[in-house]
């Protein structure tokens, strides 16, 4: 173990560990919505450039978008970080997030399914992706009377996403960490008959190429394999940040095929969201990255085939 590494973490970890409780703890002393338009601006103008995040939003801006002016890719970008420090803050501010979701407007075909599906005993999946807080649906289901487990990809600071990871099971349910352990415990709590939630828009080393926003991108099939194994109802769900706070959108489940077509299909619900509202989507992951993998891969059929 070299010197600066102990049980608890390397020193860098135990920096940034510390400057973020230190900075949260700060933050929650505040009223909620000064609070989350505080730390959206510490992102968006501290954090967000340092990290290099803008720099790789405004990279991927002008690949997926060649003809957009510099001055709105900018614009975007901005809105990226800004989202990230609000969702960040949101969700250990959940409590006071509940209060305010409470009334937010439900949209979407797929409520009677989910209900339908809790009656009969039958696993839901709840698909998303890195837009606008992810979050937010999953918990306005859960005041709804519904518990939602999530499975997810642990944060390379163990000691950031410790609390972290306490905060969402506090907020809407359990949440299983990605790896052979998590993902057989999140399998087991589909199995049982629960519901948990998936997000499908991260890069992987293998699984197919499907068309996001016109350039391949690679992408587990991890969501339909699961669902498809066990049966379970697939619903997209998302949330969109307005002015006055969010709207849900609870849509029509997803058709059992095979993984390639149902990848496409959800790709194609998140994508939907994307355009309309680019400056809510994580434009900060490498996305786009398939030349990487395409030996391994399936090319997931395009529209219409």
């Amino acid at each position: 173990m070299s010197s600066d590494t102990t049980d608890k973490g390397t020193l860098s970890d135990r920096l940034i560990d510390a400057v973020l409780r230190t900075l949260i703890g700060g933050l929650m002393k505040m009223p909620f919505e000064r609070r989350t338009a505080l730390m959206g601006s510490v992102v968006r103008k501290v954090i967000g450039p340092l990290a290099g995040y803008r720099k790789r939003a405004m990279k991927n801006l002008a690949l997926i978008y060649p003809d957009m002016a510099e001055a709105e890719r900018r614009r975007v970008a901005d809105g990226v970080l800004d989202n990230m420090g609000r969702t960040l803050i949101e969700n250990y501010s959940w409590r006071e997030l509940g209060e305010r979701l409470n009334g937010a407007p439900v949209h979407g075909a797929g409520l009677p399914h989910i209900a339908e599906a809790k009656a009969a005993g039958r696993p839901v999946l709840f698909v998303t992706g890195h837009f606008s807080n992810h979050e937010v649906p999953r918990q306005v289901l859960t005041a709804m009377g519904y518990e939602i487990g999530g499975l997810y990809r642990p944060m390379k600071n163990k000691l950031v996403n410790e609390h972290y990871a306490k905060t969402m099971t506090e907020m809407s349910g359990p949440v299983f960490a990605q790896g052979r352990r998590g993902t057989a415990g999140f399998a087991r709590h589909l199995k049982s008959g629960g519901m948990g939630t998936l997000l499908f828009d991260v890069a992987v080393p293998e699984g197919v190429l499907v068309d996001f926003l016109g350039h391949e991108a690679m992408t587990a099939t991890s969501a339909a394999d699961i669902a498809l194994r066990m049966d379970a109802l697939v619903v997209p769900y998302f949330a969109v940040r307005t002015a006055n706070g969010f709207e849900v959108f609870i849509e029509e489940p997803i058709a059992h095929t095979d993984a390639a077509t149902m990848m496409t299909e959800m790709t194609r619900r998140l994508e939907a969201h994307v355009t309309a509202h680019p400056e809510q989507w994580f434009w900060v992951h490498n996305r786009w990255k398939p030349q990487k993998a395409r030996a391994a891969a399936t090319i997931a059929p395009g529209p219409g085939s």
